[in-house]
This record gives C-alpha cells, structure tokens and sequence, in this order.
C-alpha cells in the first residue's frame, strides 16, 4: 500500500492557498488569455519534436486550474489532479468552459490508464507528487508506443542547496527536490528515449526545463 508523505499533505494544502491569494486581483478572462499565450508559447518551443494532430488523445496530468487544456481545444484531453474538487471554487476553473477535455479528481499515483494517449503533458506538476516512482511509471503505461511524454520542472542549479532542500522546508510547495538529471534518469529507468532537453528559463536557485521523452 503506497504510503503518503507528510510534505505532500502539507503541499497540498499550500497549493490551494496559493491559487486562492495569487488570483485574488486578477480579472479570470484577461488571466486565462494571458495564459493560453503562455502555453501556446510552450508548445512553440517543441513543436520540432512534438506536433500535436487534432484529434490526439492528450493527457494533462497535474493539469491545475489553468493548464494546458486550456490551449487544446482541438483535442480530445483527459485532465487529472487531486485539487480539482477545490479549484471548482476559483473563478478561472469552469470545467464547463472547456469541453474538449474530461476531467478526474485524482493524483497522477492513481492514474490507471493503458496505452491510452498519443501525448501526455506533465508541467510543473512532478515535484508536487507523492511518489514520483509510481508517478513516472504511470505516465510510462498510459503512453500508446511510440507516445510523446513532455515533463516540465523547476530543477535544482546547486548541489548543495539541492541537499538543504531536500532537508529542510525550504520549498514546501514542492516535496520533490531534485536536479535536471535525476528527473530525465526516472524516464529513462522507465524505458523512455529522452529526445530533447531544453533549459527553458534560468534562476538564482533553479533552472526551468522542459523534458521530451519518447515510449
């Protein structure tokens, strides 16, 4: 029986009070214009790689209040993440708006899906999970072959610091504290082809990537 961490408990609970404080001030249409750019910026950015066919069977895993189902209207999309019953009080979250995805209240631990997706999304969501192992395999087994899975993450810089976070609640929004190449080995432990690494954004203490690994 898969046990459950503390931190994400915690994590959790601080998730959801951050989207209540960080939506606060803003007008919900305007946020979610704004935020299909930004997706639709991200998908720019793999579109060498990834070209998603209308009619892809997509997954949105940690999807959020606002991810990138939002950009997918020409796609059939399933949208996981344990928070959804409590984002359905944020304004920017109307399940109803968006009627090309279907989604479910569980964790990305829970998804039991096979063979399922021709893409699966998995951004910013990673180091908020439970079990990353399980996670990762999940992902893995709802991929149809050949499937594209893209990961994004914030990813420790400094070894060092990476060590006190791992320790200390220095982050604790995030129960997962690793660098770029121990994400990309939990793909490749799960038989997954890493084709692309892109450093999406750089800061003080972590860099931003976005992984593309192919089943």
């Amino acid at each position: 029986m898969q046990k459950t961490n503390l931190k994400w408990v915690v994590a959790q609970k601080l998730e959801y009070l951050w989207w209540i404080r960080y939506l606060k001030k803003k007008n919900p249409t305007e946020y979610l214009i704004k935020k299909i750019g930004y997706w639709k910026k991200m998908l720019g950015a793999i579109e060498d790689v990834v070209v998603i066919q209308p009619g892809a069977a997509v997954l949105d895993a940690g999807c959020g209040p606002a991810g990138i189902f939002i950009a997918l209207n020409n796609n059939k999309v399933e949208a996981i993440d344990p928070l959804l019953d409590k984002y359905q009080n944020l304004p920017v979250f109307k399940p109803a708006h968006f009627g090309w995805t279907h989604f479910r209240n569980i964790p990305i631990e829970a998804l039991d899906d096979k063979e399922k997706y021709d893409i699966i999304f998995c951004l910013n969501a990673i180091n908020h999970v439970n079990d990353i192992n399980i996670c990762c395999k999940n992902l893995v087994d709802s991929l149809k072959p050949n499937g594209f899975l893209v990961m994004s993450t914030d990813a420790h810089r400094h070894p060092l610091l990476k060590k006190i976070f791992q320790l200390l609640p220095g982050d604790m929004l995030h129960p997962i504290q690793l660098d770029i190449n121990e994400y990309a080995d939990f793909l490749e432990k799960n038989q997954m082809k890493l084709v692309k690494k892109i450093l999406y954004k750089r800061e003080s203490i972590f860099d931003y990537y976005i992984l593309i690994a192919q089943k």
